[in-house]
This record gives structure tokens, sequence and C-alpha cells, in this order.
């Protein structure tokens, strides 16, 4: 059976598979092929923030009451995500590998802790809140999800 935690831990894995392949083009001096793949991880982790702000986190609210609990941290926590995606662009643009390194280690050590929590806390309580709404939270999950790459979650 697929879960909130599942869909979207496959979706994390996703973006994952996408930041390493930035990594690679990087590190082999590949501008095009390291903008190309940073505008395919661009995409993927703004519709991943965007099914959760726009869909998961008002549904784990509504139904809890909680919201200034853990979805609130989240919606920092993207924040600071989108600030470092836009300063690695600029790296990339810049064709400065070592900015642009610095700029991946913050974004890569940050997006760990952050999945963490969310695979860990946030979406086994929306799984255990949510069992009512989940089959059509997942599909319009999914279907922002799909807009970003050519799977659905």
């Amino acid at each position: 059976m697929t879960t909130i935690k599942t869909s979207l831990l496959d979706d994390h894995r996703h973006c994952d598979d996408l930041f390493a392949a930035v990594e690679q083009a990087v590190s082999k001096s590949d501008w095009g092929r390291a903008a190309s793949a940073f505008a395919e991880l661009h995409s993927a982790m703004e519709q991943h923030f965007v099914a959760e702000e726009a869909i998961l986190f008002p549904a784990f609210e509504a139904k809890t009451g909680m919201t200034r609990g853990p979805t609130e941290v989240m919606r920092v926590e993207h924040a600071q995500m989108r600030e470092l995606l836009s300063a690695a662009l600029q790296s990339l643009h810049d064709k400065d590998s070592d900015d642009y390194a610095g700029n991946a280690e913050t974004l890569l050590i940050m997006v760990q802790q952050h999945n963490m929590k969310e695979e860990h806390v946030l979406y086994p309580m929306c799984d255990e809140h949510l069992k009512d709404q989940a089959d059509a939270l997942l599909r319009s999950i999914g279907q922002t999800l799909q807009q970003a790459h050519g799977y659905h979650a």
C-alpha cells in the first residue's frame, strides 16, 4: 500500500539522484550538462515543496489544528533551501565550481537533515492523521510532482 511517507520518500530519492547528476557534471566542468541537470533538480525540488505547502501541510494542519509545529519548521527550511538553490544556480551561471561546491554542500546537508525530519516525524504523523484522505491527497500530490518529472509518485 502506498502511503504518504513512501510516496514522498520516493520523491526525495528522485531529487537525490538529480542532485548527484549535477555534481557529476560540475566535477567534469560540463557546464551545459550541469545547467540542464540543475534545471531538472530545481524543478523537482520546487514541485516537491509546492506539493507539501499547497496540499499536504494544509490538510495536516486542518486535521490536527497544529499550525505552529512541524509544518511551520518545514516551510522555513523550504525557504532556506530555495535561497541556496538560487545561490547555486548563480554559481553555475558564473561557471564557478568552488562557489557551487560551497553552496551545494550546504544545500546537501540541509536537504539531508530536512528529509530525515520529514521521513521520521512529519510523514508518519500525516499517515496517521490523514488516513481517511490519503488516496485523494496522494493523487493531488502525484499530479503536482508529475509536473516536474515524468513519473508518478
